[in-house]
């Protein structure tokens, strides 16, 4: 079942998939638009393709996505997946640690689950039902009801990742740095391609930042910004009719040939190469 609440006024969007079979229909059009997701696995381990990169999604757990990915389920029906928009949630003030760019979507380490104990699980199903009722509920305050339970929904979210996750351990400076990094890096990546960009922006050294890093993440600064780059390169390639020149204008690289090096160095195969061979691989994955 999907169930859909749209703001005409601001444009905001929230929506909720409980269930659902043929999710994949709606990926196309999900696509095209830049949302938060929320995606809990109440069925076996399955697999959760996120930008053609194929990853697990074990049994019972959560995956957080900011608004940089796309993605599709093996089995959706085993899923219930919220998403929102910027204009739905963080057009409103909210405390940093629990808004679009907190913790959960920019602090956390991509792709990676969430665990729920059965206690939370419950807790998770009797929520999700709460959302499933508000939804049926049509009067001029819905909006802020799905406002209170999304943000209850991410408060409990980020609370989880405190607990499972390295982060739990730094400082509240330190996880500030960490979200203004990622999120720089996800405004200003077609235009801003080295740490030093992104260091003098966030008034530190090039060096602090990878210290930083080096504490939190498995990925560097420097990684960071390349793997957005090469995201966005694989769906521009995948996803429209643009050449590789285009492609590389618009992230940013001033010579075609230093786009085709780049992405060589990322995936191993120039960008014609990768765009067959995954024509190839879907078209099996289908059959």
């Amino acid at each position: 079942m999907r169930h859909e609440f749209h703001e005409p006024a601001s444009g905001g969007q929230l929506l909720m998939t409980v269930g659902e079979p043929d999710f994949a229909r709606y990926f196309f059009r999900d696509r095209e638009q830049k949302f938060n997701a929320l995606i809990w696995n109440r069925g076996k381990a399955q697999v959760l393709t996120l930008d053609e990169m194929r990853v697990e999604l074990p049994e019972n757990t959560v995956a957080a996505l900011n608004v940089s990915h796309s993605f599709r389920l093996e089995r959706s029906e085993d899923a219930v997946i919220w998403q929102f928009n910027r204009e739905f949630y963080c057009i409103v003030t909210h405390d940093a640690e629990v808004s679009c760019s907190g913790l959960l979507f920019y602090g956390w380490r991509e792709a990676m689950p969430i665990e729920l104990d059965e206690k939370e699980q419950r807790s998770l199903g009797l929520l999700a039902q709460v959302f499933a009722e508000e939804f049926e509920t049509r009067d001029n305050i819905q909006g802020e009801m799905l406002r209170v339970l999304l943000k209850r929904l991410i408060i409990k979210m980020t609370r989880l990742v405190k607990m499972q996750s390295p982060v739990g351990a730094l400082s509240t400076s330190d996880l500030d740095t960490v979200r203004q990094f990622n999120l720089l890096v996800e405004n200003n990546y077609k235009k801003l391609h080295l740490v030093q960009d992104y260091a003098e922006l966030m008034f530190k050294s090039p060096k602090t930042l990878s210290n930083l890093f080096s504490k939190h993440s498995e990925k560097s600064p420097v990684q960071i910004i390349a793997d957005r780059l090469f995201l966005e390169a694989k769906r521009l390639i995948l996803y429209t009719e643009k050449s590789t020149s285009e492609v590389g204008v618009e992230l940013g690289f001033e010579e075609a040939a230093h786009f085709s090096r780049f992405f060589r160095k990322m995936a191993g195969t120039s960008p014609t190469g990768f765009k067959r061979s995954m024509l190839v691989k879907n078209k099996a994955v289908d059959a």
